[in-house]
């Protein structure tokens, strides 16, 4: 089947390449309860949905999560604790972080929630490394890198795993980072988080800056593992975010739906269905992430683009007749590899989803055909005939609530006919004149 399936699909991806996409092992790491819900214009789900989130993120194999920012305030501090209990509880196998400044202040709660909840919470304690940042701050080069220093010292001597987060690191300037990155690794850091806190950087700048990040840890000789935080700004985030592991980052950090501050953050479900088809993730169960995406984007508010790809209404919907015909016909020939192949690069099921082929002014005999019978209603010429002059006759795609009509009004169109004809032929006079024997006579009725 495998060779086959080589044959009809030739994959230019692949073509030229020599060993994997990914080289080495990597993880995805979950922003949407923190970062995700800076955005603007999204509400602070309750904890409820926060906790239906977090097995759902479970369920679809997201290694770590950041479970909110503990000395935001009481609820913030009441939610992150329920978190990371509801994980101890049920044993699940993502692990909780929590953000915060380069303060003991705020990294005191989150000592509080490990001790509390019994589990490790990962520190991401992050501060501005860039030049702008640090002229808008009025902060000097040594203020920083000694702010640093003490929060980490204090998360690591609690006995917490450190993320060092230098935010807009995509503008900072390589000679400050190799003394920032150095004194964060001297200090316990056990991860460097390299961030595009504006979605200032293309590709290059991705592979520039992890190639530079990657000798300086190797300058240390300390066992130091990069991640990788990219912002939308330039539409560039979701192909940011793969060059990044696929040049050294060892994690790569998402929202569901690409929610968070300003036009977001790198979408987390688009990762995982572009790692998926690269085969990067061959064996992980995304059926659910439909319902994550429907989940998050209930409980924030955040409406799902009908255009979003995979999730989004219009995924795998076509009304096009050739489109239309070929999908049925592969259904027909009993191969729904094939029929969920042929006009779409991503395979519908694998997500949870499949292929809708709806009747509009582009469609044809098959889309109302297959329309039909897929809902048990007899397929008959003249009501094909009603509803393609409907479908031709507007400017969108039937709802099922017009298809429906349109049935209803040929059926009652049909009834009323049949009524007529039937009313016709018993209104119709009788032919009385006698049938005459040969013999002359007239044969009695």
């Amino acid at each position: 089947m495998r060779a086959m399936q080589d044959e009809l699909i030739y994959d230019w991806n692949e073509a030229e390449r020599r060993g994997p996409v990914f080289p080495r092992p990597f993880e995805l790491h979950d922003e949407t309860l923190r970062d995700g819900i800076q955005n603007p214009s999204v509400v602070d789900p309750g904890i409820g949905d926060k906790l239906e989130t977090l097995h759902l993120l479970d369920e679809v194999g997201v290694e770590s999560t950041d479970v909110g920012l503990p000395g935001a305030g009481p609820r913030a501090f009441e939610d992150v604790l329920t978190l990371c209990k509801e994980i101890a509880k049920h044993k699940l196998g993502i692990r909780a972080t929590c953000a915060g400044r380069t303060l003991e202040a705020d990294i005191a709660p989150m000592v509080e929630v490990s001790q509390k909840a019994g589990i490790p919470v990962e520190v991401m304690t992050f501060i501005g490394s860039s030049p702008i940042r640090q002229y808008a701050e009025g902060w000097t080069d040594d203020k920083i890198i000694d702010l640093s220093v003490k929060a980490i010292r204090f998360a690591v001597k609690e006995g917490l795993p450190v993320t060092f987060v230098t935010e807009d690191t995509t503008r900072s300037k390589p000679a400050f980072l190799t003394d920032l990155f150095r004194a964060a690794i001297d200090a316990g850091a056990t991860r460097l988080c390299l961030c595009d806190t504006v979605g200032h950087v293309t590709p290059d700048g991705v592979i520039n800056l992890l190639q530079f990040t990657k000798h300086v840890i190797a300058g240390t000789g300390a066992d130091v593992k990069i991640d990788w935080h990219g912002h939308n700004d330039r539409g560039l985030a979701l192909v940011n975010s793969l060059y990044a592991l696929e040049h050294g980052a060892d994690r790569v950090h998402g929202c569901v739906l690409g929610i968070g501050e300003r036009v977001g953050n790198a979408p987390l479900d688009l990762l995982l269905i572009n790692l998926k088809l690269l085969g990067a993730l061959a064996d992980r169960d995304l059926s659910k992430l439909a319902a994550l995406c429907r989940k998050v984007s209930a409980a924030t508010r955040f409406p799902i683009p009908i255009a979003y790809p995979v999730v989004g209404e219009d995924a795998f919907r076509t009304a096009t007749g050739v489109h239309a015909a070929a999908i049925i016909k592969a259904q027909k020939k009993g191969d729904e590899w094939l029929a969920d192949r042929v006009y779409s690069g991503v395979p519908a099921a694998m997500f949870g989803r499949e292929q809708e082929i709806c009747i509009g002014p582009m469609s044809g005999i098959s889309n109302v055909t297959y329309w039909l019978e897929t809902r048990g209603i007899e397929a008959k010429g003249t009501l094909i005939k009603a509803i393609l002059v409907s479908a031709k006759a507007s400017d969108h795609n039937l709802s099922t609530e017009e298809v429906l009509a349109v049935v209803d009004r040929h059926k009652k169109t049909e009834a009323k006919e049949a009524a007529e004809a039937a009313a016709s032929a018993k209104d119709e006079p009788k032919d009385e004149t006698p049938v005459v024997k040969p013999n002359g006579k007239p044969i009695e009725a």
